[in-house]
């Protein structure tokens, strides 16, 4: 399991919301208070974030070191700043090959996606069924192993077929195919994800036959205002709310908060 952070609202520089924080990322990563499994995300990590003034793709900032070891992090969260910002430090599945194509967030043209979950078995169960669900566009955009760039794949082909979709719907979706699938192999899944086109945020807090990872949201913390966060654990002290098991959360450019269940 993985730790990730979404921020969404007025800019502020990286390291307000990665570094300094209480119970921040660096310390999730390896002091996390909620992990299902494992007991530290060591196995490297990743920023994603949007230009303050610009419209632009997205960048990105990936290492296989341990977030505490980058000694880069420091001032790259001294220098840029963001009004859409997520991270997300790393605790591999075994098997899973430590290296920068496997590392999140992963990107396609505007969008930015974290995960936090597993497939169970992916290899041996849901690779090829995943995969012979994709359009050539989709596929392409694969460039690791993981079962997280796989189902991020499922919801860029959710996108590429029905061009009207909301981030919202294709996030549902695919998470109702992941549904059907792991019915049909009888295996667990967890899909805790947030995806961001730069305006907003799109979150889930799903799992099937296996326990549901945390994730919480925060509005307009006196530390943050005019802004949304969403955690898998809570940075710091404050008015923090659980996300609903079997849910999606959207927070729009407005910062409303809408919550569905599944």
């Amino acid at each position: 399991m993985c730790r990730l952070l979404a921020y969404l609202g007025s800019s502020i520089l990286l390291d307000r919301i990665l570094t300094k924080p209480e119970h921040s990322l660096i310390v999730q990563s390896y002091q996390p208070r909620e992990m299902n499994s494992g007991l530290l995300n060591a196995d490297g990590f990743g920023i994603g974030w949007y230009h303050a003034q610009k419209e632009t793709n997205p960048f990105t900032y990936k290492n296989v070191l341990p977030i505490w070891n980058d000694t880069n992090l420091s001032s790259l969260g001294r220098y840029i700043e963001s009004g859409c910002i997520l991270g997300t430090v790393r605790s591999a599945t075994a098997g899973q090959a430590v290296d920068l194509s496997n590392c999140q967030p992963f990107d396609y043209q505007q969008l930015l996606c974290i995960h936090n979950g597993r497939i169970e078995n992916f290899r041996e169960t849901l690779a090829r069924p995943l995969r012979d669900r994709l359009s050539d566009v989709a596929y392409k955009s694969i460039k690791g192993s993981t079962d997280s760039e796989h189902f991020f794949a499922l919801v860029i082909e959710e996108l590429h077929k029905n061009p009207s979709a909301t981030l919202t719907q294709a996030l549902q979706n695919a998470l109702l195919t992941l549904d059907q699938l792991t019915k049909l192999y009888n295996i667990t899944a967890s899909a805790n994800m947030v995806i961001s086109d730069g305006q907003q945020l799109v979150a889930s807090r799903f799992a099937t036959n296996t326990q549901t990872p945390s994730l919480y949201w925060l509005r307009d913390d006196p530390t943050y205002p005019e802004s949304v966060i969403i955690a898998s654990e809570p940075l710091f002290a404050g008015d923090w709310n659980p996300v609903p098991e079997q849910s999606l959360l959207t927070v729009g450019k407005d910062l409303n908060v809408q919550i569905a269940q599944l």
